[in-house]
């Protein structure tokens, strides 16, 4: 069969290509939800996980431990057949729920990383200016925590993206499922998957932009400063 044939059958034929949106879509939506609610999770658990105090920190360091071990395919079973098996929650926000957790877990320990390896010299040389200590963490820390945090974010969100993939497994009809069911119906796995694998490869590489373009941006501002 001519390859245009094959390839009018897995995209077009019966609809195909709107199936795929739709699937895209899912993968897209929980992704970013998840992202946004698991970064502000991820920030308050930082914050408790550097506190002096045990209480706090205990408990933090523990939820990091745990999630960042656990297996986000186990992890979303656990949620969507035990914890909310008898909740009226959706799928896909039982799975953004989940996803969230996950990501909250492993933007806490980047985050906790980033201020410790920032200059803390700095911090103390703004307290004796003046500077009250919000002015301090706004002004010198947290520029420096971006600007290290963000080649690990950005791994972090092709991740969950990647991560994604699974939900499936709970009936949610994200671009993975769709992408199984064309290759089952076209009877054309290799083809189908190889073009389910590169729609993540473009994503993957959006994500790189916005990054990269982000940069580009600042970098253009600092020489505008300069």
């Amino acid at each position: 069969m001519p390859l245009s044939e094959i390839l009018y059958k897995i995209l077009i034929q019966g609809g195909s290509y709107n199936t795929i949106l739709k699937g895209l879509g899912a993968t897209v939506n929980i992704s970013v939800f998840s992202l946004l609610f698991g970064t502000l999770l991820g920030a308050l658990i930082c914050a408790l996980r550097m506190s002096k105090l045990k209480i706090l920190n205990i408990p933090a360091k523990i939820y990091i431990l745990i999630l960042r071990g656990s297996p986000v395919l186990m992890l979303l079973m656990l949620m969507y057949y035990g914890i909310f098996a008898r909740s009226s929650l959706e799928a896909e926000t039982i799975a953004i729920i989940t996803f969230s957790l996950n990501v909250a877990a492993h933007v806490a320990e980047l985050l906790r990383a980033s201020i410790s390896a920032t200059d803390y010299g700095q911090v103390e040389a703004a307290r004796t200016l003046g500077f009250s200590a919000w002015q301090a963490f706004r002004l010198i820390t947290l520029p420096q925590v971006i600007r290290i945090a963000k080649p690990v974010y950005q791994s972090t969100i092709v991740n969950l993206i990647q991560w994604t993939s699974v939900v499936g497994y709970v009936s949610i009809t994200d671009l993975t499922r769709v992408i199984n069911n064309i290759a089952s119906r076209t009877m054309q796995p290799m083809i189908t998957i190889i073009i389910g694998m590169l729609i993540y490869l473009a994503l993957a590489y959006i994500v790189h932009g916005v990054f990269a373009l982000s940069d580009y941006l600042q970098h253009r501002r600092e020489n505008a400063l300069s």
